[in-house]
């Protein structure tokens, strides 16, 4: 049953009026496993130590042929079923005895909310233009919750639309899942629920990427570097917010690679590689870095297939490491962006068996995290199949982020029918983002 009125949000449409969306959610409950599964405590390794963050995702379905009566039993019902495959789900983060988060596998269960919405999915416009407190109503927030251990590891929440559609949004506990671990998860989800056996069953065990003893730390590991904010960077987040999305098609990224090239150096260079130092050198300028105040870019690569041997197939777990780039931001400004690239292209070419384990033991030697400071944060989800998950209502006609983690983080984000298309999503200051829109016009 409804009984709360979330909040109402002043929308103003394309038409000039203002619509209110008002969502109101059902009593939270609580979905435990379908059938009884492990109890006691799961090991998270130390990839998953570095990404204490609730990711929030949602996904809008829409039927001719089905309607949205039966979507919260649906997926309620597919949620315990498979939830008996990922039962460290259901549990709750906790600190180990070595101070580290751990799930205790208590089978609790995942917090489940119906919603309904007071309009269409169409109303809601489109989500690739970030808008945080609009799509924030569409995932449940644990009231009074002041840590991620008092935010079970998965949140969802469906929201039923007057046209028949209806949203499912997702709160996902990152120490759980990367990208390619929450995709598998949701499209087994889906398989479930469309009464199929999972494609991708999850491989469980964590230990795979243990610390060596004695810990060996064979690489500087710049990631975790702090640096000194010579520019004032912070006084100028203290501005207004503005998030936007910029498209990148392929006419325009090929564009971008060839500027890279224009100089032969480097003499080829990936879509990411052009699209990253075009980005990291735009957001320099836009904060008007001193020139020389010390950057650094990281971002994740998977290194699934880089560990060796590789890590099997539906390993559950976070199997990206954060690699960098540092250096002064006169250096990326001053240059052609050829020389960012290839920056980016080492850091790339950094990421062996050899490196990620010396990463996993230098957080097991000094239990630090990555700093932010003077940094930004590059997560590609171009490549994440979301929008082919399926719980017998069709793809999705949209699904993306509900907004950053970090006002340091960019997300990179497949766009189009062909999926070709590369969306740029970022927040910054008011005063800094007119300038980095400008330096987009390419």
């Amino acid at each position: 049953m409804v009984v709360e009125i979330v909040e109402s949000v002043a929308m103003e449409k394309s038409n000039g009026k203002v619509f209110e969306l008002s969502v109101k959610q059902g009593e939270p409950t609580l979905v435990p496993p379908a059938e009884e599964t492990p109890k006691g405590l799961y090991f998270l390794n130390n990839l998953d130590q570095n990404i204490a963050v609730i990711i929030k995702t949602i996904y809008c379905f829409k039927s001719e042929e089905i309607g949205n009566d039966k979507a919260g039993d649906v997926l309620k019902d597919a949620l315990a079923k498979v939830l008996v495959h990922y039962y460290p789900t259901a549990g709750r983060l906790t600190i180990s005895s070595q101070g580290k988060l751990i799930v205790d596998c208590t089978g609790e269960g995942s917090v489940f909310v119906e919603a309904e919405a007071n309009c269409t999915i169409e109303d809601i416009g489109d989500i690739t233009e970030p808008d945080p407190v609009t799509l924030g109503k569409l995932v449940y927030d644990i009231p009074g919750a002041k840590n991620i251990l008092e935010i079970p590891p998965l949140v969802a929440q469906v929201t039923k639309f007057k046209c028949g559609g209806f949203v499912l949004g997702l709160g996902m506990s990152h120490c759980l899942f990367d990208g390619i671990g929450a995709m598998d998860f949701v499209n087994s989800w889906g398989e479930i629920a469309r009464g199929l056996a999972l494609s991708v069953p999850p491989f469980l065990d964590r230990t795979f990427l243990k610390a060596r003893s004695p810990p060996k730390i064979e690489f500087p590991h710049h990631e975790f570097a702090e640096i000194e904010d010579i520019s004032n960077i912070s006084d100028l987040y203290e501005e207004e917010m503005r998030y936007r999305s910029f498209c990148f098609n392929p006419e325009k990224l090929e564009r971008l690679k060839m500027n890279v090239m224009t100089d032969g150096v480097p003499d080829k260079c990936t879509t990411f590689e052009a699209l990253s130092a075009f980005v990291w050198k735009s957001r320099c300028e836009a904060l008007k870095m001193q020139s020389d105040q010390q950057v650094k870019l990281l971002f994740a690569v998977d290194g699934r297939s880089r560990f060796d041997p590789p890590l099997p197939k539906g390993y559950f777990g976070n199997g990206i490491v954060l690699t960098n780039s540092l250096c002064s931001a006169g250096d990326i400004v001053e240059n052609p962006l050829s020389f960012t690239a290839g920056l980016i292209h080492k850091a790339v070419k950094m990421v062996t068996d050899s490196y990620m384990r010396s990463a996993i033991d230098y957080f097991e030697v000094t239990r630090a995290r990555p700093s932010l400071a003077s940094t930004l944060l590059i997560t590609t989800w171009s490549r994440l199949s979301f929008h082919v998950v399926d719980f017998g209502w069709g793809e999705p006609i949209l699904s993306g982020p509900v907004t950053l983690p970090e006002k340091e983080v960019i997300l990179f984000l497949s766009h189009g029918k062909e999926r070709k298309s590369i969306n740029v999503l970022l927040g910054l200051p008011a005063s800094s983002m007119k300038i980095f829109e400008e330096l987009m016009q390419i």
